[in-house]
């Protein structure tokens, strides 16, 4: 398959990813922004550190590049960390790839279908307008709207995914958080607008998705990576209680409702289908299940 590079390759995404990709016969290599002793294929560079960029692609020489590395948390408080690692950060790997010798043959841009906002009721597809509602949102906007300036120059493709979870996510997600209450037998669990609605996959179905956009490379395309099925939170918590076996109660924390929430992310994943072939992520049960049970 030939070697491929993956930005924030020992993040959470990253890892399953690179276990994908290796399943299938890609010689994995990566970049991230910690220290790794005794990995002979990873390097710590930082996407704000141009020479650096330069160096490790020059020294990896990647066939394909799948750019997760970026700050994905929305609550995260510096909006100046947005901008700086998602949108420049990104400028900066896109001009070390194409000062390279040799050029990739598909370079898989993660970005977020946050970027669609709040405004839009139904299912949402590629041609929806953009409207985020935020600045992580606004920083992967950003990002998809540079990268076209570099789409004469490198085969890019777009991801958007819709939200997904598995084992190892942080617990800052709202997802992970509710399993750990529920793995240390916490009796309450504090949580924000339980009245909220997202598509949510299987972070293992989601590095399929990519390893084999990366593998098609329709080089130009935006696509989305998602179920087409939205779960409220009131229904992952009473999943959760099934799987488990008893309940939780549930305070609502004023502090934790965000006045710019999303409040109900579906999406269409026809034309992902359309470029990969079948496709699907497990049932939320099923993940949850493979969460709690761990």
């Amino acid at each position: 398959m030939g070697r491929v590079l993956i930005t924030g390759i020992k993040g959470f995404t990253g890892r399953y990813v690179a276990a994908e990709l290796e399943r299938h016969g890609w010689d994995v290599c990566g970049i991230g922004s910690h220290d790794e002793v005794g990995d002979a294929r990873y390097r710590r560079v930082d996407l704000l550190d141009s020479a650096g960029l330069r160096t490790a692609i020059a020294e990896f020489q990647p066939d394909a590049v799948v750019h997760l590395a970026a700050i994905a948390f929305v609550g995260h408080g510096d909006a100046d960390a947005f901008y700086a690692v998602n949108l420049i950060g990104t400028r900066n790997l896109l001009a070390a790839l194409a000062a390279c010798d040799k050029t990739p043959e598909c370079v898989l841009l993660a970005s977020s279908a946050n970027v669609y906002g709040n405004a839009i009721e139904g299912v949402l597809g590629e041609a929806s307008p953009p409207n985020p509602a935020n600045d992580y949102a606004v920083s992967k906007l950003g990002m998809e709207y540079m990268a076209r300036l570099w789409t004469d120059k490198l085969p890019i493709v777009v991801a958007r995914p819709f939200n997904y979870t598995g084992v190892g996510q942080s617990e800052s997600f709202l997802l992970p958080k509710i399993v750990s209450h529920f793995r240390r037998g916490e009796e309450v669990i504090e949580l924000g607008n339980l009245d909220v609605w997202r598509d949510f996959s299987d972070v293992r179905a989601v590095a399929e998705a990519y390893r084999r956009l990366l593998e098609t490379c329709p080089a130009g395309a935006t696509v989305n990576v998602c179920s087409g099925q939205t779960h409220s939170l009131r229904e992952v918590i009473s999943t959760a209680e099934e799987i488990c076996g008893r309940p939780i109660r549930v305070q609502v924390n004023p502090a934790f409702v965000r006045a710019n929430e999303v409040k109900s992310l579906c999406g269409d994943a026809s034309m992902l289908r359309s470029i990969i072939g079948e496709w699907a992520t497990p049932p939320l049960a099923e993940t949850l299940r493979w969460m709690l049970e761990q």
